[in-house]
């Protein structure tokens, strides 16, 4: 009976090994099929959209190339999967997708419950309210009563529920599955209020043919870490993906940027600029990729402040200040973990 229990036990042992070493071939099956899988959102500007040419753009597609560009050398190795708030999840966990970048936030039940590792916050934000300037409303907590158009499937579903309650408010909700049905709906009068992340009321606003008819209220009611995010149980393809974006937080914080970069691959007197870059140390091979896979990933996609820049900062119809997602020497919250 004790043999056969060990048996039972060697056998159980060699299936969890074999299951593991399953898990964690993503880079592998990655390089193999040539091309990363990405999960976006279905259309967000700013953040995640097709231009005129079908090409997918945006702040969160960046993230998705700056992986292909560490991989690969190619920011363009990237197949992307138009998801909604209930289809993310689900793609990520099936395998239809290797990654997930789409305005997620990162909370407990879906780090623990729902078992993805998210690696970092790519945008720092927080759920608001967005109304027509010809209501007269000037505070969420005027709501009371509104009919509110609402993505299904999302912590915006939960917090408003909780903001109404806490402030003995009721509201009629107007279920909506993507941004584009959201922006008709708010358009044609189907819903008093719009809301979800600050920075998709931003983006869907600056679409509109009269922005400025338009309020964002001043109330944040939630914290939104958003980020991207891969499945449990491959800590190597976590890895990878993490310190793609942390490469170009880093960058940004080192001066390190797309116009430079190749001069400073050559060897600088900042030992962490020349770790990052490949001209010390062996970090690449650590993550199973090139020595240049942060000089790819700058080169082709920019660091984090050209990307914010590019798609959403000041300068574009979106208009966002970097708020939180400054860097910690600037006052803000960006920080990432040193190349040491």
């Amino acid at each position: 009976m004790k043999r056969n229990l060990l048996i039972g036990a060697v056998a159980a042992a060699a299936g969890m090994t074999a299951a593991g070493a399953a898990s964690a071939a993503t880079l592998d099956d990655v390089k193999a099929k040539g091309f990363v899988q990405c999960g976006v959102a279905t259309g967000v500007p700013g953040f995640a959209y097709t231009e005129a040419s079908g090409e997918w753009t945006g702040f969160d597609v960046a993230v998705c190339r700056a992986v292909a560009a560490a991989i690969f050398g190619d920011a363009q190795a990237v197949k992307f999967t138009p998801t909604t708030g209930k289809t993310r999840f689900t793609a990520l966990a099936s395998g239809e997708i290797d990654m997930l970048a789409r305005n997620t936030t990162w909370t407990f039940s879906r780090d623990v419950d729902l078992k993805f590792t998210f690696v970092g916050v790519n945008y720092y934000d927080g759920q608001g309210f967005m109304v027509p300037k010809a209501l007269g409303v000037t505070s969420a907590k005027e709501l009371d009563g509104a009919t509110v158009c609402i993505q299904t499937g999302t912590t915006t579903e939960l917090n408003l529920a909780d903001y109404f309650r806490i402030n003995n408010m009721s509201y009629e909700p107007v279920p909506i599955e993507t941004n584009a049905e959201a922006q008709q709906k708010y358009l044609a009068n189907a819903c008093d209020v719009y809301t979800t992340d600050a920075s998709g009321l931003a983006a869907t606003r600056s679409t509109f043919e009269a922005p400025k008819d338009h309020v964002i209220l001043p109330e944040i009611i939630s914290k939104e870490p958003l980020g991207p995010l891969v499945r449990h149980g491959d800590s190597e393809w976590a890895d990878v993906v993490r310190w793609a974006f942390n490469a170009m937080v880093i960058a940004e914080e080192l001066g390190v940027t797309s116009e430079n970069v190749e001069e400073m691959a050559k060897g600088t007197d900042n030992p962490e600029i020349n770790r990052m870059l490949g001209t010390e140390g062996e970090y690449g091979a650590m993550l199973g990729l090139d020595k240049n896979f942060a000089v790819n990933i700058i080169k082709t996609v920019g660091n984090y402040g050209e990307v914010f820049n590019e798609f959403i900062g000041p300068d574009t119809a979106i208009g966002l200040e970097r708020g939180l997602n400054a860097q910690w020497t600037q006052g803000g919250l960006l920080y990432a973990p040193p190349f040491r």
